[in-house]
């Protein structure tokens, strides 16, 4: 049986990676079907090719995403050994380092994966930036956190958040109340996000100060947004028209990201989905950046992932029978 040793300079850093209950260690014994023990301080991995040799780089790469500060937990391991499994674990030197910003309950909000940290990349470095891919990938959590971030660097006056009111099985005549009662369903998540960064009482206050706006998709008609952050949510569930309504309310010192699912449609079956379209009308425009997550970008329950592969194998199936 052969082994690898790797060097660990602190008792802290030793913990964070075996984690609570060892947890953390176990799936890479599982995985590679090899042993990993605490010898004198350091990491010693105990098993034949090719699985000792890919635990390795697993333990390397967990390792340093853990002096960055990034924190381990299952889903950052899976997430670590998938990288390794096609060969790219290099990629995971870009994580780490600064958060995006801090939410009111002082946790540090930063990217969990590559494609989440190249699509921070992307807002930072583009104006308008779609952010397409699947459910769990934290497409407008992230969205949210770049806006609060420029709002308190003074970067922004105003943060704008926005969602299609496309019903999926209700009809909004059919709900209680007046029409605020009728959207604030659909605009939930935004609040939700919102609340995460700034805490219930200041969320309040920029509310009723106009700081912050969130409202559906129709009320952004016939303005002009300057010197705003603003996100269109659910984008998938646009058409052609609300969604280049929307892209030319674009104003001064202005940023805009989108974001979308284009396989959770909910428009009815005439109706073309205008994020579909945007990202074939946009593409290769200067200061417009198409940014696409996967499947491994999911930082949801483990099964997230399983239910989006399951689908695309499904979809592919019968498309090839059609």
């Amino acid at each position: 049986m052969a082994e690898k040793i790797i060097e660990i300079e602190s008792e802290e850093l030793l913990s964070k990676l075996f984690g609570q209950l060892d947890v953390n260690i176990r799936h890479i014994e599982e995985k590679y079907d090899v042993m990993v023990v605490n010898r004198d301080g350091n990491i010693k991995i105990m098993g034949a090719e090719p699985g000792l040799s890919e635990a390795a780089k697993a333990v390397d790469s967990l390792v340093a995403m853990c002096r960055k500060g990034h924190p381990l937990n299952g889903q950052t391991v899976r997430y670590v050994t998938s990288m390794v499994a096609e060969g790219v674990e290099q990629q995971l030197e870009e994580l780490g380092g600064d958060g995006v910003c801090v939410t009111a309950s002082g946790k540090i909000v930063r990217p969990r994966t590559v494609g989440q940290k190249r699509y921070i990349d992307a807002i930072k470095n583009n104006t308008v930036v779609l952010g397409v891919g699947p459910a769990g990938t934290g497409k407008t959590y992230l969205a949210v956190a770049m806006a609060v971030k420029a709002f308190r660097e003074h970067k922004i006056k105003k943060i704008i958040l926005t969602r299609p009111a496309v019903e999926a099985g209700e009809k909004l005549g059919f709900l209680p109340g007046d029409m605020q009662d009728k959207v604030d369903p659909y605009l939930r998540p935004l609040y939700d996000a919102l609340f995460d960064m700034f805490g219930a009482d200041s969320f309040g206050r920029y509310m009723e100060k106009g700081i912050i706006e969130v409202a559906p998709l129709a009320y952004m008609r016939g303005r002009t947004l300057d010197e705003a952050f603003i996100i269109l949510d659910e984008a998938q569930n646009t058409t052609s028209e609300q969604i280049k309504m929307f892209l030319t309310r674009l104003g001064n010192e202005s940023r805009m990201v989108i974001t979308g699912d284009i396989t959770q449609i909910d428009l009815p079956d005439t109706k073309k989905s205008g994020l579909v379209e945007a990202i074939k009308i946009l593409k290769g425009i200067d200061d417009i950046n198409i940014h696409r997550f996967s499947e491994k970008d999911v930082v949801r329950h483990k099964l997230v992932q399983d239910i989006i592969r399951a689908y695309e194998k499904y979809n592919e199936g019968r498309k090839k029978h059609a």
